[in-house]
């Protein structure tokens, strides 16, 4: 395959480092799809202990290990400044991260105080090595695009990461403090806008075009929808000190924007060179309708003050931009990343000739990849069925672990050819740089 130019290949890390946060996150996703079958009450309020438990195995669990493994492997290509120490920021990452995730679901289940104060120590201290390497590694690095998304982002986790640990510390027994419903919305946008939107906007920048073969994004949306998602989710954070007028403005400007970024990528991939049948081109597709859906559920909650008010609301939302687009969009980039980490890692370590090693697309069969898309869109309905019936709940948790394991046992195949060609994971770096 044609390499994109302008990517520092020579300073990518080993294959083990992303990997282990690409092979743990459909874990957790696995959890929570076991979790809706054994506690089908937490599709019955957004404010349900379950359904808190069941948000962070999500987001916490699935989204976060693999978005800090896509940090892990871009920082040193996309930006070109590796991160220092990179195999012991990733392990002081990646076992807290763990450890502390799992506490806090175990917690929001009725594991207690101790629960809470186990996964505020883990997550804070793992997060924390992250957020200091990800911030030395991006103030090194030259200005682009995509790097500028990867710095709100950040700023966007660490934001988030500060909120959530004031609102678990009453639920660890270290303050007592009154119910801030402000700050537990403001915990969600940045965490769901300000952290995954933007760093999946940022990465986009970079993969849609290099594996999907579409035009580049327009340069005056490159440099202009980040920063300005990021001004107005900071006023958004302020809403309760702005006047109701204002507030609302600064949502429908917020909905513009997901909308636009929705929109464009679809238009690209419209435009694309090739135009064979791609399952990870489906997945995106799906994620930007989903991103475009979610657009219309706030537009028809400021029109019908009654639906805006209805329990359903915030958990068809929810459904929408969690499974609908950001797990869509993160499957869609582990089927392109995962084989080609694994085929560059062969390349490079054993300077193989053509033919003589597994291409990209063989990494993964192409129909296990279609079986997994199946699996994943059924979850999507039957997770949005369950909103409104919920004894569709069970079977949409079922639905939705059978896809987890499908994902995983796919991203495992690309692992186990790499190895039966003679790939070493652990290698500190390719042996050659590729152009």
């Amino acid at each position: 395959m044609r390499i994109q130019a302008g990517l520092a290949f020579e300073q990518a890390p080993p294959f083990t480092l992303p990997l282990r946060f690409f092979l743990t996150a459909p874990l957790f996703l696995f959890a929570a799809g076991v979790q809706l079958v054994l506690t089908p009450e937490a599709l019955a309020s957004r404010w349900a202990p379950q359904t808190l438990a069941l948000t962070h195995l999500i987001t916490l669990g699935f989204l976060g290990m693999t978005m800090l493994g896509a940090l892990t492997q871009m920082l040193p290509v996309v930006a070109g400044t590796p991160i220092r120490a990179p195999r012991a920021v990733a392990w002081f990452t990646y076992v807290p991260f763990t450890l502390g995730g799992s506490a806090l679901v175990l917690g929001f289940l009725g594991a207690g105080p101790l629960a809470f104060m186990t996964a505020l120590l883990l997550l804070g201290g793992g997060l924390a090595v992250f957020a200091a390497a990800a911030a030395a590694s991006l103030a090194r690095a030259a200005h682009s695009d995509t790097v500028n998304g990867m710095r709100l982002a950040l700023a966007g986790l660490v934001l988030t990461a500060c909120l959530g640990i004031a609102l678990a510390m009453p639920r660890a027994g270290w303050a007592e403090l009154p119910p801030m419903w402000a700050h537990v919305d403001a915990h969600a946008a940045l965490g769901l806008l300000g952290w995954v939107l933007l760093l999946v906007i940022g990465i986009a920048y970079q993969v849609v075009p290099m594996f999907q073969l579409t035009p580049p994004y327009p340069p005056w949306l490159r440099r202009g929808l980040a920063v300005t998602m990021a001004i107005l989710l900071a006023l958004h954070a302020a809403a309760p000190a702005l006047h109701p007028a204002v507030a609302v403005f600064v949502q429908a400007g917020l909905a513009a924007a997901v909308l636009g970024f929705a929109l464009a990528t679809l238009h690209l991939q419209v435009r694309r060179r090739r135009k064979l049948a791609d399952v990870t081109l489906d997945f995106w597709r799906i994620g930007m309708a989903s991103l475009a859906g979610c657009v219309a559920l706030w537009f028809a909650a400021q029109l019908w003050p009654a639906w805006a008010a209805h329990p359903a609301y915030p958990l068809l939302l929810g459904v929408l931009f969690l499974l609908g687009f950001a797990i869509s969009v993160v499957c869609g980039m582990l089927y392109k990343i995962v084989p080609f980490l694994a085929w560059f890692h062969l390349q490079a370590q054993l300077q193989a000739r053509a033919g003589s090693i597994p291409t990209m697309k063989d990494m993964i069969d192409p129909r296990h990849q279609r079986w997994q898309w199946r699996l994943h869109v059924a979850a999507c309905g039957l997770l949005a069925l369950a909103v409104f019936r919920p004894a569709a709940t069970p079977l949409a948790g079922a639905t939705l672990a059978l896809s987890a394991a499908a994902l995983w046992l796919n991203l495992f195949q690309a692992v186990r050819r790499f190895r039966a060609h003679g790939g070493v994971a652990g290698q500190q770096r390719p042996a050659m740089r590729m152009e």
